[in-house]
């Protein structure tokens, strides 16, 4: 079975009870179980990280080939402006990756309007909520079954 790896970045764990008015009342929990559904009906099987520590994102990221990912779907949250490490990682291993971000980062504070991450992605899917995890995904399966 083809996989999919779904990293989700800092504070991530906190989602559902931090700044519900940027990023709403649902659970990382809730979209890993949502996207757990998306991925069973597509014949597809998903690898979970969230981590706060930027060499753990890092990690998972050089281990995916070795792992069989096919693709990764990354919320990289605040390293996503910041982290050359992560950027680097993922140009490094060659598969392909989508961005994604539960808020616009555009209409927000104008340093969140640089992605580090986004010149080595495919693509990148941000101000949809939890939709933007699943519009992600899809794009991912379509990368894998490519």
């Amino acid at each position: 079975m083809q996989k999919i790896l779904v990293i989700h970045g800092p504070n991530l764990n906190l989602l559902g009870q931090r700044e519900t008015s940027v990023y709403g009342v649902t659970t990382m929990e809730d979209i890993n179980t949502n996207l757990q559904q998306i991925a069973k009906d597509k014949g597809i099987g998903l690898v979970f990280l969230q981590s706060n520590h930027e060499g753990d994102i890092v990690d998972a990221i050089g281990k995916a080939k070795a792992n069989d990912i096919g693709a990764i779907v990354i919320n990289p949250a605040a390293y996503t402006h910041t982290s050359i490490a992560i950027r680097d990682a993922i140009a490094a291993v060659t598969i392909p990756a989508v961005e994604v971000h539960l808020s616009n980062i555009y209409k927000r504070e104008e340093f969140r309007h640089q992605s580090m991450i986004a010149p080595v992605c495919q693509g990148q899917v941000s101000g949809f909520g939890v939709q933007s995890y699943e519009l992600g995904l899809l794009a991912a399966i379509r990368l894998v079954k490519a």
